[in-house]
This record gives structure tokens, C-alpha cells and sequence, in this order.
């Protein structure tokens, strides 16, 4: 799609909609009341009748006299005091998603000139660009009947400057939105893709494309190599299927030469029947989801280099598939990892964290400055969080609370849990080092405290996005399917990292 800037009124504007924010406590302001002035009786009437007020997310649709454009839509942003950068992303999509069921594809707005006034005009104009762009979001690839009945996407998007004060900054707030939605958008349909066509070599695939960008390397370490190297965690998980894993690499330069990296680590369990301890047949086609950590992890290296984020990252995708077969490990297994500690296996369907624990073990050898990991792990965490934010836990406060004002910035909330050392004291194995789950109580903790254990001497911190990275409902930023979350939250969090360094 095309994201452009242009100088001049967005009155003046020759798209077919345009978008204006109101906030429901300032009609006696100068600026609404030149709306009022300029739209004339159809918005007075509205406002008076309480029709229309203002309130968050409300929306007006209008045919106004004397402009060009052919929709005018206002979207209300609720009391001034109260907006943030998030409800500003919010408002954009709610009226983006609005126009394109109208189905307009091309609109003009300035509402980024509105907003929390304490955030520069740049990150005010990424989270209008954001918010339009992602409620354009749609996976239809595999529809054949009736595509052509599905809102349109969205085509172009004009963000209007008066004068050329603020052109720059919103150049530069609209480029970085670019960015980020490229890979959020990579993010959401490697999640969305069925199974039966992404395995562990279709995701390494995926990851190997990503090379077109010149900064950006990939290797591939297959089947043979990782039992050579020992990684008897994560074959141990792989066992029960027929199709082969693989621990994916990934490397971006983009800072000194000398400098250390930002390690991430995803999931990537591409299926997850849940081994020989069988998930319920209710909702397991979801299960193709187990993967939206590695997911998250290659939108944000496809954002970074789109972006050229001057830092030097390392992903690595431990990518498996966990299935039922006369191969698969058994509850009761031993496994060897790859750092040496043995786990006992008491249930198969607690995978992911046996691929992450050689994942981390690999990890270190990049000696990296904090590592990070993203997985679909615990539904215990959607029971404790719901599907409104992810949980982080780590080894460094500092790291951790960086990743808080990132969700903060971002708008994907993370919220920090305790990793006390008596949690790890359900993980006591009778026969092995430890045992891969601690029973029911404090799952989403107990997981962590696993991971911990392959993470020892490192800033670390592990993200729980069970219960954010599918979507039921339709919610404005994301359709129904994968969020692709994670992605806005760690270029958030590397661009602080950025301007820290």
C-alpha cells in the first residue's frame, strides 16, 4: 500500500474519505469549532441531538457540502485528557476498519496533529499509520468463492501536515510504521498459515528470504548436525513426527562492529498435538498458532532491517513439531540437553520449553547483551492475564521494566510476574536434574523458572504470549486470527535500546 505525506488542510484533501478526530471535551475550543464551522448543520445537528459526541471510538459518517472528498469520517478520541498513544492507534483503526466495510480503500487524515501532546508529533503519526494500516490486515489467500465480496485492503493512506514544520517528523513516524506493520503483517501470516503447509522447512524458508535485505544473514541447522551437537531436548519434542526440525539462526548488523547483540529466541512448534499427552480435540486447529513466537521474532527482524535500526541482533527458532506416533517421547522419558541437564518428561504437551532450554543454550554462545524469548506457553497465563496482556518474567529488573514501557509505547501491555526461587523448587526431579512441568499451581511462573535454569548468567527475560497471539473476536488492531504480537513490542523496546546506546 502507499503511505504518503503531503502539505496542506486535509479539507483540501482530493481522497475519497477522510478521517478527523474529536475529543468529547473541547467543543468549546477554537479548533472544533471550526469544524463546526466548516461542516456546517449536518455535525451541529449531530452534536446537539447527542448523536454524535466525541466518545472514544464513536464514529460520524458524513457527506459534507463544499469539499472534494466524497466520505468525511469523524472518530471520536474521548476526553483530552485521557488520550494516549494507544487510543490514538486505536480511533485510526476503528475508522479505517469502518471506511474499508464502506468499501473505501484510499482515505487522507490528520488526527496525529491531535493526541497526547507530551509525545513528539512523530510517534503521534506512528500510531495513526499503525492503527490505519493494521485493521487493513487480511488473510484471504485460500478463499476462492466470494473474495471479491470482502472489504477491500487498505490501498492508500495520505497523512496531511499544515506547513512543513512538522513534515519531517511525520515522515519519519509514518516510515517507522511502515516498517513495523511489514512485520507485524509477516508475523500474522506465518501464524495464519493451516499446517499442512508450514512445517520446520517452510518456516526456514521464510526466514531465509528474509537475506534480501543486505544486512541480514540465515543459517539453517538440520537434523543430523543438531543430534551431532547434542540438542536432546529439542529432538526429543521432534520425535513423533515425520517431518524433520531444524534450529533456524538469524543475524542482523546493523551497529558497531563491536558491539554485542540482542538475542531473541522464539517458539516455533509449527503443530502442537500435544504429543503422547493428547490435547482435546475442541480447538486444536488453533494449535498451528504454537509458533507465533518464532513468528513475532522474524516480524522483527523483517522490521528492523526495513526500518535499519542501527543494533546488532541474533534470533534463533527452534522449530519442531510435537506429534502422537509410535516414535514420539513417552511421559517418563529422560532427556539430555544440550547444556547437560537432564529433564524427566511428565507430560509431552509441555514442549515448548524443551526446545527453548537448548534454544537458550545456544544462545549464549553469542554472548549476548539480554536475550529474549517469545513463546506460546502456558495456558495458565491466559487464565491468570486473560488475552489483554502478556506475562514477562526474568533474571534483570532493568530488562524487565524496558520491556513494560515498550508494551506501554507499543501498545502490547506486558505485565511482570514474580520467578522467586521457590517456585523452582516444584520443578525437583526424583531421577533427573528436573522435571519439564510443577504441577497446576503457578504454571506460567513454574514454565519460566524451567527456562531459567538455561539462562543462567544472562540478562534474560521470557514472554508468555498465550493469550495474545490469536484473536477471537475481531478486535480494532487485529482481525480474527493471529496478532502477530510481539513485533511492536520488541521494535519498541530496540529502538529504547537504540537510543540508549
Amino acid at each position: 500500500m502507499d503511505l504518503l505525506v503531503e502539505e496542506g488542510s486535509v479539507f483540501e484533501s482530493d481522497m475519497p474519505a477522510l478521517i478527523v478526530g474529536v475529543f468529547e471535551d473541547r467543543w468549546d475550543d477554537a479548533g472544533q469549532k471550526g469544524l463546526l464551522v466548516r461542516i456546517g448543520t449536518p455535525l451541529e445537528r449531530a452534536h446537539a441531538s447527542g448523536e454524535f459526541a466525541g466518545e472514544f471510538k464513536q464514529t460520524l459518517q458524513l457527506r459534507p457540502q463544499g469539499l472534494e472528498t466524497s466520505c468525511l469520517l469523524l472518530v471520536g478520541l474521548g476526553k483530552f485528557s485521557e488520550c494516549t498513544l494507544e487510543r490514538l492507534r486505536e480511533a485510526a483503526a476503528v475508522a479505517t476498519r469502518e471506511l474499508l466495510g464502506c468499501r473505501i480503500s484510499r482515505l487522507a487524515t490528520d488526527m496525529f496533529i491531535l493526541g497526547p501532546q507530551s509525545e513528539p508529533v512523530a510517534r503521534r503519526a506512528q500510531a495513526v499509520a499503525e492503527g490505519a494500516m493494521l485493521a487493513g490486515y487480511r488473510f484471504d489467500r485460500y478463499r476462492t468463492e466470494k473474495r471479491d465480496k470482502l472489504p477491500p485492503g487498505l490501498a492508500r493512506l495520505v497523512c496531511r501536515v499544515e506547513g512543513s514544520a512538522d513534515r519531517e517528523a511525520v515522515e519519519q513516524g509514518v516510515q517507522f510504521a511502515q516498517a513495523v506493520c511489514r512485520g507485524v503483517f509477516l508475523a500474522r501470516d506465518l501464524v495464519n498459515e493451516p499446517g499442512n503447509v508450514k512445517s520446520p522447512l517452510y518456516l526456514a524458508e521464510r526466514a531465509a528470504a528474509l537475506t534480501h535485505h543486505a544486512q541480514l544473514t540465515c543459517e539453517v541447522i538440520g537434523e543430523q548436525e543438531l543430534s551431532r551437537q547434542g540438542f536432546g531436548a529439542l529432538l526429543g519434542v521432534a520425535r513423533g513426527s515425520s517431518r524433520e526440525p531444524c534450529l533456524i539462526v538469524l543475524e542482523y548488523r546493523g551497529g558497531a562492529e563491536d558491539e554485542r547483540p540482542v538475542a531473541l529466541i522464539g517458539k516455533g512448534v509449527m503443530f502442537d498435538a500435544g504429543g503422547i499427552s493428547l490435547k482435546p480435540a475442541e480447538k486444536m486447529d488453533e494449535m498451528k498458532m504454537d509458533m507465533a513466537g518464532a513468528a513475532a521474532v522474524l516480524g522483527t527482524f523483517e522490521a528492523a532491517a526495513s526500518a535499519q535500526l542501527p543494533v546488532n541482533l541474533v534470533g534463533v527458532i527452534p522449530a519442531v513439531e510435537n506429534m502422537p506416533s509410535g516414535t514420539a517421547m513417552r511421559p517418563g522419558d529422560v532427556l539430555t540437553s544440550l547444556s547437560g541437564r537432564t529433564i524427566e518428561v511428565v507430560n509431552t504437551d509441555a514442549e515448548g520449553r524443551l526446545i527453548l532450554a537448548d534454544a537458550l543454550t545456544y544462545c549464549a554462545r553469542y554472548q549476548p547483551r539480554a536475550m529474549i524469548d517469545l513463546a506460546t506457553l502456558t495456558g495458565a497465563c491466559i487464565i491468570a492475564l486473560g488475552h489483554h496482556a502478556a506475562a514477562v518474567l526474568g533474571s534483570d529488573a532493568q530488562l524487565v521494566q524496558r520491556l513494560q514501557a515498550a508494551g506501554r509505547s507499543s501498545g502490547e501491555k506486558v505485565w511482570e510476574m514474580p520467578l522467586w526461587d521457590v517456585y523452582a523448587a516444584q520443578l525437583k526431579s526424583e531421577i533427573a536434574d528436573l522435571k519439564n512441568i510443577g504441577g497446576r499451581p503457578a504454571g506460567t511462573i513454574t514454565a519460566a523458572a524451567f527456562l531459567q535454569k538455561f539462562a543462567e548468567g544472562q540478562s534474560w527475560a521470557h514472554v508468555d504470549i498465550a493469550g495474545t497471539a490469536w484473536e477471537d473476536s475481531g478486535k480494532p488492531l487485529a482481525s480474527k486470527g493471529a496478532t502477530g504480537f510481539g513485533v511492536r513490542l520488541l521494535m519498541a523496546y530496540l529502538r529504547g535500546e537504540c537510543e540508549l546506546h
